[in-house]
């Protein structure tokens, strides 16, 4: 494919689309991908690019996997969409036991939906609905994490850091009570919300969003026990560090704790089609349970439980634990890791080197001063990023990569290669 196709399809974009976090005003035009297998995306030019970000987190296997495709095609043959109030079907029911049967223990029923952020909302609602149930409506004020992520819907972006995406929104939302990520921040505004206090959410081990700020094990049983004391329940927001990424397949089992409410998506479809799920325990689910229809959970998409997305997601999931993605997650973290700290960045251009798994970040100090996600480096990485054949999309000023598992070692070095030389140049 030629230069003046990919002018061609930008001059087509540039007409019709509007892209997400995206500036139109400042930002160059997309790439135009044509193809994509393993770690690599396939430009229309011909040019090959690593993907070191999983395109937002969501590939986890790599693109175009055989044994996705292969379920995807063979669901297809039989069913392909069916509405999942009144019916069901047998890749959601064989997905979610399997989900329950690898889930943290206590985990007991789940909810499908469509994204990570309806996955979040499905939660709060959940449990704000409960505490009607259980005749404490006052219990409406969430405790989250300060530089938290949760999604884009209103009650997601309530519950995440508002500066800077969900401003203009702030009149809207409603309350949350926003802690430092310290166990003894989350345990005082538990303590001074008392009987207003809904639960707590928080991305375990690492909030993504938010910087890929990362918190020890420890964090997250202290706040599991903080709940407990409490009387509250955990939401654990696994949407990205689900399915190996930190090095277990739960960030929840890495650190020894069971949620009440579990959220998934992104990696749970290996990235292949929209699917979320929402699991949580049998006394929330039977708290739902009545004679009485207002008691009714009273929520759903067209989409739920897509059997496409379903039949993906078994296969994915079988791959997980086949090929060990969480050990696999961990050696690729490991070597970018490596090749960073012998390249001695971790120095006043580039600090805070750490790593989760196979997520591994940097805090690149910015040229103009302003640190922060509306850092202005932000596009000359991403540009410089590319010329060296790697797709890295910085947090602001925070530089990072989170390979599919299929990254071979080369791939891998390029990435850590890539990122050295974006750190010191």
């Amino acid at each position: 494919m030629t230069l003046s196709g990919r002018g061609n399809l930008s001059a087509r974009d540039a007409r019709v689309l509007w892209h997400p976090y995206t500036q139109h005003g400042l930002e160059p035009e997309p790439l135009p991908v044509a193809a994509a297998h393993g770690a690599l995306l396939t430009l229309e030019d011909g040019r090959e690019v690593i993907d070191a970000i999983s395109s937002w987190w969501t590939c986890l296997h790599g693109h175009a996997h055989p044994r996705l495709i292969r379920a995807l095609h063979d669901q297809a043959q039989t069913l392909d969409h069916v509405l999942f109030a009144g019916c069901t079907h047998a890749p959601a029911v064989e997905l979610a036991e399997r989900l329950l049967d690898c889930a943290p223990k206590g985990l007991a029923r789940v909810f499908f939906s469509d994204d990570g952020s309806t996955a979040v909302e499905v939660a709060l609602k959940v449990v704000l609905q409960d505490w009607v149930h259980r005749a404490e409506p006052e219990r409406r004020v969430f405790v989250a994490l300060e530089g938290g992520y949760h999604g884009d819907t209103f009650g997601a972006m309530a519950v995440g850091e508002r500066a800077p995406f969900f401003e203009p929104f702030a009149p809207l939302l409603f309350e949350a009570c926003r802690a430092a990520p310290s166990a003894s921040a989350v345990e005082t505004a538990l303590n001074e919300l008392g009987a207003r206090a809904a639960g707590v959410i928080l991305e375990p081990l690492v909030q993504g969003g938010g910087g890929m700020r990362m918190q020890p094990e420890s964090f997250v049983r202290d706040v599991r026990r903080a709940c407990d004391r409490a009387g509250v329940p955990l939401i654990a927001d696994e949407v990205m560090t689900g399915f190996g990424r930190t090095g277990a397949l739960f960030a929840c089992q890495r650190a020894g704790i069971s949620p009440d409410v579990l959220c998934l998506a992104k990696g749970l479809s290996g990235g292949t089609l929209p699917l979320a799920a929402t699991l949580v325990t049998q006394p929330l689910f039977d708290d739902f349970v009545s004679l009485d229809r207002r008691r009714t959970f009273f929520h759903g998409h067209s989409f739920t439980a897509n059997p496409l997305g379903c039949a993906v997601a078994i296969a994915s999931l079988e791959l997980c634990i086949e090929n060990d993605v969480a050990e696999r997650f961990d050696l690729i973290g490991a070597r970018i890791e490596t090749t960073l700290r012998q390249a001695g960045i971790d120095d006043s251009r580039a600090t805070n080197l750490r790593r989760k798994g196979g997520i591994v970040a940097i805090d690149l100090v910015p040229r103009d001063g302003e640190a922060g996600y509306l850092a202005g480096d932000v596009l000359r990485l991403r540009r410089e990023a590319l010329e060296r054949g790697v797709l890295l999309r910085p947090l602001g000023n925070v530089l990072y990569a989170m390979p599919p598992a299929c990254a071979s070692e080369e791939q891998c070095d390029r990435i850590a290669q890539a990122m050295v030389e974006l750190a010191t140049g």
